[in-house]
Order: C-alpha cells, then sequence, then structure tokens
C-alpha cells in the first residue's frame, strides 16, 4: 500500500496552526509534541501571564498564593525605592518633601535626644490604627508590611554606615583627630552623595514618588502622609498626587523654620514635581487600552475576544453615514499585552477593520477595579 504523503494535521493552541507531515506516524509524533507545549503553557507560561496582568484574577488556591507572594515581591521593590531615595538623598540634604520622615526630620532637630527613626515608629503606628479602621485588614497588612520594611531599611543602612561609607566620611572619622576642624568635619552632618542639591533633590523625589506609585498600585503604603493622602482620595474626588501635595505642603513650612529658606523652595519644588511623577507613574501601571471597532465579522471577532483574551465585549448595531452599510461596532477594554494580540489577530483576519484604540487608567467593573 503507498504510504499517505504531506497529511496535513491542524492543532488550536492560541491560534490555528497547520503542520506538514509525510506519514500518520509524524501525526502521533507532532500531535505529542504540542500536548507537551500545551501543558508548559498551561503549567507555566500562563500562570507568569496572570502573575503580570494585574487584571487577572486567579481562579485556584495555588494560582491565589501565588498572586499574593508576587504582590508583596512588588510591594519590596517599591519600599526599597522609597529607602533609598529617604536614606541616601533625603536625610542628608535636610529635605522636607513629605512624608513621616520629613516631620521626623525637623522633630530631631528640634529634639536632639530622640532619632528620626524613633518619630517615625510613633507616626507610623498612629497612622496605621487609622488604616487598619478605615481599608481593612488586607491594607493593613500591606501597609504593616511596607513600614516595617522601611524603617528596617533604613536602621540597617544607618547602623553599617553606608551612607558615610559611600561619601567617604567613615574614612575621616577613622583618622579625624579629636579637637580639630577635620573631626568636627567628619563627625558633623552627614555628606552628600554630591555637591549639587538640585540633583540630590531630583533623586530624592523620583525613589520616594515611584516607590510610593509602585505600592499604590498594590493597595498598600509605605505608612506616614501616604495614608492621609489614600483617605483623602477614598472620600473625595482628589487624585493621590494632588493628596499628597496637601498634606506635605506643611512639612515645607516647617522645614524653612528649621533649616532656612533655601532648604524651604528646594522642597517645595519637589513637592510639585512629586505629585506629577506619582500621578504618572499609576497612570503607567494601571493603564488599559479600550477598542471600538467597526467590522462585519463581528462573529469571528467576538470568539477571539471570549475564548482567546478571555475578555467581554459590547457589541452594537451601526450604519456608515456615506455608504449607509450596516455594521457592527465592537467595544472591549484590555491589558496591553492583551491589546498587543487583539491589534494583530485584526491585521491578519480583518485588515477592513474600522478600529480606534485609546488609553484608559480608570476602568471599573468586573475583571477590573471594583466599583
Amino acid at each position: 500500500m503507498e504510504e499517505n504523503k504531506n497529511l496535513e494535521c491542524e492543532i488550536n493552541l492560541d491560534e490555528p496552526k497547520t503542520v506538514q507531515v509525510d506519514s500518520p506516524e509524524e501525526v502521533i509524533s507532532s500531535i505529542t509534541k504540542v500536548q507537551r507545549r500545551g501543558k508548559l503553557y498551561e503549567k507555566v507560561l500562563k500562570p507568569i501571564k496572570m502573575l503580570s496582568d494585574p487584571n487577572e484574577e486567579p481562579k485556584t488556591i495555588g494560582g491565589k498564593i501565588l498572586k499574593v507572594i508576587w504582590s508583596y515581591i512588588i510591594i519590596t521593590v517599591g519600599t526599597l525605592f522609597v529607602a533609598a531615595g529617604v536614606y541616601f538623598f533625603k536625610f542628608p540634604n535636610h529635605f522636607t518633601v513629605g512624608g513621616v520622615s520629613s516631620l521626623s526630620v525637623v522633630l530631631a532637630h528640634y529634639f536632639p535626644n530622640f532619632s528620626e527613626s524613633q518619630f517615625m515608629a510613633i507616626a507610623n503606628v498612629v497612622l496605621l490604627v487609622v488604616a487598619l479602621i478605615i481599608f481593612g485588614k488586607q491594607f493593613a497588612i500591606k501597609t504593616i508590611y511596607s513600614t516595617i520594611l522601611l524603617s528596617a531599611s533604613t536602621l540597617i543602612f544607618e547602623k553599617v554606615q553606608l551612607l558615610e561609607r559611600m561619601t567617604g566620611q567613615f574614612a575621616a572619622q577613622q583618622t579625624a583627630v579629636e579637637g580639630t576642624e577635620a573631626y568636627n568635619l567628619a563627625f558633623g552632618p552627614l555628606w552628600t552623595l554630591t555637591s549639587e542639591p538640585f540633583l540630590e533633590l531630583l533623586f530624592t523625589i523620583g525613589g520616594i514618588a515611584i516607590g510610593s506609585a509602585i505600592l499604590f498600585s498594590q493597595n498598600a503604603s509605605s505608612g506616614g502622609t501616604d495614608v492621609i493622602a489614600m483617605i483623602l482620595k477614598k472620600f473625595t474626588n482628589v487624585n493621590i498626587g494632588t493628596a499628597l501635595l496637601i498634606t506635605d505642603v506643611v512639612l515645607v513650612v516647617l522645614g524653612g523654620f528649621a533649616f532656612g529658606i533655601e532648604i524651604a523652595l528646594f522642597s517645595l519644588c519637589g513637592l510639585v514635581i512629586k505629585s506629577f511623577i506619582v500621578d504618572t507613574v499609576i497612570d503607567g501601571i494601571n493603564l488599559n487600552k479600550c477598542f471600538i471597532v467597526v467590522t462585519e465579522k463581528d462573529g469571528e471577532l467576538c470568539d477571539f475576544i471570549n475564548n482567546q483574551l478571555h475578555r467581554g465585549a459590547t457589541v452594537s448595531v451601526c450604519r456608515g453615514s456615506f455608504t449607509h452599510d450596516d455594521k457592527k461596532m465592537i467595544i472591549t477594554v484590555l491589558s496591553r499585552q492583551q491589546a498587543s494580540t487583539l491589534k494583530k489577530y485584526l491585521r491578519q483576519n480583518d485588515p477592513q477593520a474600522f478600529t480606534i484604540i485609546t488609553n484608559s487608567t480608570d476602568i471599573l467593573g468586573k475583571g477590573f477595579r471594583i466599583v
């Protein structure tokens, strides 16, 4: 019997795919390989995609645990950003660009018998109690973790004298002779990493703003005045950046009395820039793509959105003003990764579709943020 040649085997993964084979044995081999790839996708790649997409909600207990672990990894990264901005740039320059750390800098200036970390601990405990009452246990647990990590990080940096080692102040302390000007300089205020105050200010607000935005994206906070800002956002229409500006501006005034008008002006500039950076980073994290597609292939497109992207869509009848042809208009909202997949699908399968894509950061409802 003559062997079958050029058999075709169509196997559906994410997209239909045709495999050319020369024998039935090769069909079985191809199917086995695809099954293995399918298992790899389900067990490895799909969970990774779900973790990276904040809009995806795991259905299994294991997936939910991984989601929680991933959330705390993100919180850790955001907290370390804040710790770096505070310790390396904010403390040595006495910038009062908001937060309990700014308040602690001012209080430590007037009450030198207490350290900044002690003032931070007292204020954070009070605000954490308020957060527990208003936002519930989930918010409080994440915020407690971030607050403890922030305090521990700055204390460790201070204990090992990391900044002093980086600036050479530690080496100067080892060789300075007591009673000399060099001794007073070595054991005086912390040395800064650079001699440019504005550059130090940029790195201060950069670390704090980016870190705070990352924490807000996980419904957490590093404590301090961030909690006050989130309370204002919950009960008013004020966005987080503006709320932070309102709650922190009083610290600029206190810093001006403690350290002079120059520090106050630097801190005021820092607060304004910080509010914009926080909003920009949060919008980038929450960014989704809204698709409005006018097409004649509404059935195929809806199947792809529902079954491949696992999203919903709204379908309505529309009519062109010039041709008077009846078509369907499909509206759907996707993550950036899903949006890229849909654009590829439209280019390959419906190039005549009229598509409008807009950015959106405030999406409420099932599959997105809770109303």
